[in-house]
């Protein structure tokens, strides 16, 4: 039996297409519709239909189910998903005229699960991301409110803590009411039972 090789430029490559994992709302358009629950998640595909309806929805991103798949079979985000994420940030702060955690106007999103059918031990939302050390002073500053941005920012830390990093509530619980109690002192209140 003889065999013949192809010469390589003859030889079509097999590429893997391209996968669309993030798609965007915002601008009264949306990169997908209500029927998408099964790639959008419930909360996704609700956000693109209304969008497409013309109701008032702040723009942002969906991150599509497909992704997090891959994600707990490799154990990573590939650098397909991080390139479109990266390219809808840019997008979002090009609409908003804002940059996420920078500047005297800092762009602060939310980020939340959805899965098709809402479920009991679904992922939190974390609010707030985009604050840090330097945001949270210009957040300060544009409301006026020291109190409303840091407690923004520990509610971001607690959230984040939470959810991403698996320290339990009850611990930034515990902070918090140490301090709290802590400032009661120094102001010369007392404790109740509550």
């Amino acid at each position: 039996m003889a065999t013949t090789t192809m010469p390589e430029t003859e030889m079509k490559r097999e590429s893997k297409p391209s996968v669309k994992y993030v798609y965007f709302f915002g601008g009264g358009k949306a990169e997908g519709n209500g029927k998408m629950k099964d790639d959008h998640g419930g909360k996704g595909a609700g956000l693109a239909e209304m969008t497409n309806a013309g109701l008032p929805v702040p723009p942002g991103f969906t991150i599509q189910t497909e992704a997090c798949r891959e994600y707990m079979r490799q154990n990573t985000v590939s650098r397909e998903v991080d390139q479109q994420m990266e390219e809808a940030l840019a997008k979002l702060e090009q609409l908003q005229g804002q940059k996420l955690g920078q500047g005297e106007n800092p762009l602060l999103v939310s980020v939340r699960s959805g899965a098709k059918f809402s479920m009991p031990g679904m992922m939190d939302t974390i609010l707030n991301l985009g604050l840090n050390d330097k945001s949270v002073q210009a957040l300060a500053a544009r409301s006026k409110n020291e109190r409303f941005a840091a407690d923004s920012y520990r509610r971001l830390i607690q959230m984040f803590g939470n959810v991403v990093l698996e320290i339990p509530k009850s611990a930034f619980d515990e902070v918090f009411d140490a301090k709290k109690k802590q400032k009661k002192q120094k102001k010369g209140e007392t404790e109740t039972a509550e």
